[in-house]
């Protein structure tokens, strides 16, 4: 196969299969090829299997044959991120505190609907110890680079599933975001990311972040996630917090338009401080979708910076999972996950239910604006992708990773679904992106803006070398 082969698309794939002009066996190989040759300077996965990987192939290659795929992504190579459980694969969560040593035996919900739909799982990608940051490295696996620029970092936490979605290393890819950790790595290396909206992908166990992790699909190509996310949004009974909605198909929405749609355009949420070439490069995307006849309107969604709660929220998680380790095991820890953690440890139960009042009437905010307009255009991150070993885009102005990332954890908070829409690069060649955000199981609305947005200017991708 060609490299322009190997990077097509899960859509593309699908109609070869059922031409039968290419094979599942054929196109695993050589996504296995790019990964062998990627993985050594990029860093996008802590494993691979490729014998799972081509054994699931054959079995696809056999079912294309017959004419009676399993699934929507019979055959497609897809990747799952180490936060996520998966059979017969340790799940180490970036972390050397993790026992290699258990069973293993289960699919995640969003795993067992991919393989129950046919896809040809690849392997886990790299994720910041425990998904606790916005920046790709982590103690177990080290520093997973941007394939725009090694010296950059790809953002966090699903920073190898964005890595391998930029380079071809297969279509598909699992991402989960607790506080942007889909949408921030999806803007540092130009490609699609959402988040959807909070309930729809069940997960399971439950993540120590509780009520603000989502799970949802990165890929090169919005038609590409809209395939994901119907394969992937399904009712289980593991997930308390599982929205138990009928099956959707999400692309036969997806050409609709956007003419009419209308858009609040906030590039600062009324607080933010962001870098001068990613508020140009958002306000030119922005003015793009009103010449395609979106109606803009320049609108805060009037709630004030939530930094201080969510960060209650998030460090409380944090020393949730530290609580039961060993003094060897949070020897090996990072440390800023360690102070983070320690910081959790010391709050008090009326911390927590301040925090929570105050996503509360975060949530009533965002429902009431939305409830006004269909989408919300911002910035996906404030900056573009930071230097590698670089947790702080500002020292001078900045304590923590949330700090730069304003945009992306408010919507973790109020549940909405939130895409990240590449929209160009700075003049030192970095991707940028805007973000769309829209009313509670408005995904597809979503979908549909991004897909108008990528049909007038397709998204580009790094070359590989």
């Amino acid at each position: 196969m060609s490299d322009n082969e190997i990077s097509l698309t899960a859509t593309a794939l699908l109609q070869h299969y059922r031409a039968k002009t290419l094979s599942p066996v054929e196109v695993t190989k050589a996504v296995l090829a790019r990964m062998r040759q990627l993985q050594p300077s990029l860093n996008a996965f802590l494993l691979i299997d490729e014998e799972a990987a081509l054994a699931a192939a054959r079995a696809s290659e056999a079912r294309w044959i017959k004419g009676t795929p399993a699934g929507l992504v019979d055959g497609v190579p897809t990747s799952v991120k180490d936060v996520m459980i998966a059979q017969g694969w340790p799940t180490l969560r970036g972390s050397k505190s993790v026992p290699r040593d258990q069973p293993w035996n289960e699919d995640a919900p969003m795993v067992a609907r991919l393989r129950e739909a046919g896809a040809v799982l690849l392997g886990k990608t790299t994720t910041p110890e425990f998904g606790w940051k916005a920046i790709g490295d982590s103690p177990l696996t080290g520093i997973t680079r941007n394939p725009w620029d090694r010296q950059r970092t790809p953002g966090g936490s699903s920073a190898g599933a964005a890595v391998a979605a930029a380079t071809g290393m297969g279509p598909l890819h699992l991402g989960s975001d607790g506080g942007g950790s889909i949408r921030i790595p999806s803007s540092f290396t130009g490609v699609f990311g959402i988040k959807p909206t909070f309930g729809l992908v069940a997960s399971s166990p439950p993540s120590p972040f509780a009520v603000v992790s989502h799970t949802g699909p990165m890929t090169r190509t919005v038609e590409d996630a809209a395939l994901m996310l119907t394969a992937i949004a399904a009712w289980d009974a593991r997930d308390p917090y599982a929205l138990p909605f009928p099956k959707r198909e999400y692309r036969a929405p997806l050409d609709g338009g956007i003419k009419g749609l209308k858009c609040a355009y906030s590039p600062t949420l009324g607080y933010a401080k962001v870098d001068p070439e990613v508020h140009r490069l958002v306000e030119t995307a922005v003015r793009t979708l009103e010449g395609m006849g979106a109606r803009i309107e320049a609108a805060d969604p009037g709630f004030a910076s939530p930094r201080d709660a969510f960060w209650t929220l998030w460090t409380a998680g944090c020393a949730k999972i530290v609580a039961g380790m060993s003094p060897a095991q949070r020897a090996e820890l990072d440390p800023g996950f360690a102070l983070a953690a320690a910081r959790g440890a010391r709050l008090s139960a009326v911390d927590l239910i301040a925090a929570e009042v105050e996503r509360a009437h975060l949530m009533q905010k965002t429902n009431a604006f939305l409830a006004r307009y269909d989408v919300l255009l911002t910035p996906t991150v404030a900056v573009p992708a930071l230097p590698v070993g670089q947790d702080l885009n500002d020292p001078n102005t900045e304590e923590i990773w949330i700090d730069w990332t304003p945009f992306s954890y408010p919507f973790n908070m109020s549940r909405q679904p939130a895409a990240n829409i590449p929209c160009g690069f700075t003049a030192s060649g970095l991707p940028v992106g805007l973000q769309a955000v829209a009313a509670l199981d408005r995904d597809a609305l979503v979908l549909r803006l991004a897909r108008a947005y990528e049909t007038a200017h397709p998204f580009a991708m790094p070359a590989i070398d």
